[in-house]
């Protein structure tokens, strides 16, 4: 993500104009994708991948939620 040290602020590349530059102050910006030379998705959707911790993560919320309610269903017909 192209970041300018003038401004303190990183900028999308979508939000860049096509010489490069900061659109605030002017100066040249160093980063990936900060002078244009690789195409943004046409569809919009995410080039990265989920990570794995994340996915963990989720697995082990619904395991708890599923017992959750099964301990609720004990409950209520006990």
């Amino acid at each position: 993500m192209p970041y300018c040290d003038a401004c303190s602020k990183y900028w999308t590349p979508s939000s860049l104009p096509a010489d490069g530059r900061c659109p605030r102050c002017g100066a040249e910006l160093d980063g990936p994708h900060a002078h244009g030379d690789a195409p943004l998705p046409v569809d919009g959707a995410a080039t990265e991948k989920v990570p794995w911790h994340f996915k963990l993560m989720v697995v082990a919320l619904v395991l708890y939620l599923v017992w959750r309610f099964v301990q609720l269903g004990v409950e209520i017909f006990t």
